[in-house]
């Protein structure tokens, strides 16, 4: 299974750079917590709430989609006001959490946070990792800016709709 057809969002970045920078990094996370394709439909999307039954991708792809919603809303209202830039906001919620494939790690048929994971949560390996690729500056900001880590640096515009995104994706599954 190709990065595309787990995140066909993919396609919908248009500057052919930095869709491929997308694809590399998603690749090269793959590569690097030692996963196999047969490991990446059942990775869950957090390891907070058991028996989610939602994995990586498809929480990556529900953000997404909730990013353009709200990037396609204000083009439709706000027009020339619009201060999102698309392929930055599409890049930064493909790759928001892009890092928890370092942070977890497969253990005796279990998904458990890793060494690494327990020492850099995923919004900062995540934004290394795209850095250490030449993702622009941007999109890394996003990656790392997405969760609580974020809440002490001055989010840029798409940073903030991802971490809406992100925990609109997330707490409504939380129990009680």
């Amino acid at each position: 299974m190709t990065i595309t057809e787990l995140l066909p969002e993919i396609e919908l970045i248009e500057d052919g750079k930095l869709r491929s920078l997308v694809a590399e990094t998603w690749k090269r996370a793959i590569l690097l917590g030692g996963w196999d394709e047969s490991d990446l439909q059942i990775i869950p999307f957090t390891l907070l709430i058991k028996d989610i039954h939602i994995n990586l991708f498809q929480h990556t792809r529900a953000v997404t989609l909730c990013a353009l919603g709200v990037y396609n809303a204000y083009e439709k209202i706000y027009r020339d006001k619009n201060p999102l830039r698309k392929d930055i906001l599409l890049a930064g919620a493909l790759l928001h959490d892009v890092g928890k494939l370092l942070e977890y790690e497969k253990r005796g048929g279990e998904i458990v946070k890793s060494k690494r994971g327990k020492l850099l949560r995923h919004p900062i390996s995540g934004a290394a990792l795209a850095w250490s690729l030449g993702v622009p500056d941007e999109v890394c900001h996003i990656i790392a800016a997405h969760s609580r880590e974020g809440d002490h640096v001055k989010r840029i515009p798409e940073a903030f709709v991802v971490y809406h995104c992100d925990f609109a994706n997330f707490e409504p599954f939380r129990e009680g």
